[in-house]
């Protein structure tokens, strides 16, 4: 298979292999996925696309990829999220094909899109749904041979149902971010850590006696909240969806409209997956040196342009830091460009929880190739005994042993008989 690339240096190489290694210590489920691929060959010739964030924990999910025979493209899903020196590794020592660059334009990002499409995938693994979206609406032509999609996040989840809801996605699609081995672990531990780790990188602040604002209290946002109270943070929680506002107030949070929030925050933090949840007025009224980051997909999530509009310049404090002084004399600190600020500013989510999220990308494609015309053309969750093969390949890697039911108890839980 030909290698072709687009990155910021090869001499990077070197030193991007020793992390990659590094995170394969902490990744053993798929390890074990990976050499099982390279005995059975389950992707032969297969053309694949990944659109994911180039870092160490992607490396080697593109490694298990590249085991199974796929012939993978590799690109970002993110202007920001880009390890240089791992896209390096992974053309120079891998033989993967890989088009991403950190601080790439968005002009470049949609470039390697369609360089990505020019591949002609029969299977693309997707983060965001921008290839997906963009082949639907560009490249109609090469969906005849499309086999199946799997779907890393929310927000690209958001637009696949669109996408099914407006008629145009006929073939079927793995929702990986729904498994419980996803979403219950990632998104509450991987972006809890990463996000505060984001946060503390780019900034070097005390979190304790701060009031952080967590916009959203969905399984990232209940990552996020956790994770500042436990650095003594006082934190407040914005929401849309009463159950979850419920939720947030009984895990002993205060929850406010975002209107009201916006005075009174030091840090805010959204992880939403919409469009301007921090808006024009928000900014207006927040605090002078208020700090603003994203750890939802897109940049939307804050409407820099308003913030802009309303400010008289901007300027790089230190790396990813960037103050907007406003008009009334006070000033706005947004990190990371509005992007995610676990991955702009630090380095993502910790390998080890990153290997459960991988291993549900691996199967899925796996999934989807063994069901090659039988799967209907809608959004799918990969099979509860395949989530719960990767929770039992996690806790066997982490030692730990589970009880067993015994007879009785079987018959019992299979009886109406017996009674109480």
């Amino acid at each position: 298979m030909e290698v072709s690339c687009e990155i910021k240096d090869i001499g990077l190489a070197d030193e991007g292999k020793k992390r990659i290694e590094w995170a394969e210590r902490e990744m053993p489920v798929l390890r074990m996925i990976r050499e099982r691929f390279d005995k059975e060959k389950p992707l032969a010739g297969l053309r694949m696309v990944a659109c994911a964030h180039v870092t160490t924990e992607t490396a080697n999910l593109a490694r298990a990829f590249a085991a199974a025979g796929a012939d993978a493209v590799l690109i970002a899903s993110n202007p920001l999220s880009t390890q240089d020196d791992v896209a390096a590794a992974l053309v120079k020592h891998y033989g993967i094909s890989v088009y991403a660059i950190k601080g790439e334009s968005t002009d470049t990002y949609v470039k390697h899109v369609r360089i990505a499409l020019d591949h002609k995938p029969q299977l693309i693994i997707d983060d965001g749904s921008d290839v997906v979206a963009t082949m639907v609406q560009e490249r109609p032509e090469l969906i005849k041979d499309i086999i199946g999609t799997t779907e890393e996040t929310t927000t690209g989840i958001v637009s696949l149902k669109a996408m099914l809801k407006d008629g145009v996605l006929s073939f079927p699609a793995i929702a990986v971010n729904d498994a419980q081995t996803k979403h219950f672990f990632d998104n509450r531990y991987g972006t809890g850590q990463s996000t505060i780790d984001g946060v503390i990188r780019a900034t070097n602040i005390l979190l304790a006696g701060k009031t952080v604002v967590v916009v959203g209290y969905g399984w990232c946002g209940k990552g996020v909240a956790m994770r500042a109270r436990g650095l003594g943070a006082n934190v407040v929680v914005t929401e849309i969806n009463p159950i979850k506002a419920l939720e947030a107030v009984m895990d002993g949070f205060r929850v406010l409209q975002m209107n009201d929030a916006a005075a009174i925050g030091d840090i805010f933090i959204t992880v939403t997956g919409n469009r301007h949840v921090v808006d024009t007025p928000h900014f207006a009224k927040m605090k002078s040196g208020a700090i603003v980051c994203n750890s939802g997909h897109f940049d939307l999530e804050l409407n820099l342009v308003g913030l802009k509009s309303i400010s008289t310049d901007v300027k790089t404090l230190r790396p990813f830091v960037e103050e907007y002084s406003r008009k009334d004399g006070g000033s706005v600190i947004v990190l990371g460009e509005g992007r995610l600020v676990n991955l702009a500013a630090a380095e993502g989510h910790p390998a080890s929880v990153m290997d459960m999220s991988f291993a549900n990308q691996a199967l899925s494609a796996e999934y989807l190739v063994k069901n090659k015309g039988k799967l209907e053309a809608k959004i799918h969750v990969l099979p509860e005994e395949v989530d719960n093969e990767i929770a039992s390949l996690k806790l066997a890697a982490m030692n730990v042993k589970l009880d067993v039911l015994t007879p009785e108890m079987v018959e019992y839980m299979n009886s109406w008989q017996s009674g109480t």
